[in-house]
């Protein structure tokens, strides 16, 4: 079975989002006036919707992702170089570093925020 995998976060300016992704070289697919999707790669996008669009699909009060963690973004990246350029581009682009880097001898990993205070990280495993 071929799995695609979609991953909706509430944001609060949608132009800004999508900037910020733009940014951070992805490209962005499907636009309307209330949501976007940044396409990760061919299984793999990230829809980004106007705050009161998510809250039309969501079930429970949407959460501020500056004041609560509900879940943390990971872009598994090929090497170390990879990892550093992702999250300089994105502090570049308006994030906020999460954290030091770490660097256990198992993985290389640096945390941000993005605009509306969703965590990600960006990691790849050290061979």
């Amino acid at each position: 079975m071929s799995t695609t995998l979609f991953v909706n976060l509430p944001v609060k300016d949608l132009d800004q989002s999508k900037n910020f992704f733009g940014a951070l070289g992805f490209q962005l697919f499907g636009m309307a006036d209330d949501m976007a999707s940044v396409v990760i790669n061919e299984r793999t996008q990230v829809m980004l919707l106007a705050e009161p669009t998510f809250a039309g699909y969501a079930r429970n009060q949407v959460a501020d992702p500056s004041a609560a963690t509900q879940v943390i973004l990971v872009f598994g990246l090929d090497n170390p170089a990879e990892v550093d350029e992702m999250a300089e581009k994105a502090l570049a682009a308006g994030a906020t570093a999460i954290g030091e880097p770490i660097n256990d001898g198992v993985r290389y990993q640096r945390g941000f925020a993005d605009l509306d205070g969703h965590q990600w990280s960006a990691l790849c495993l050290v061979k």
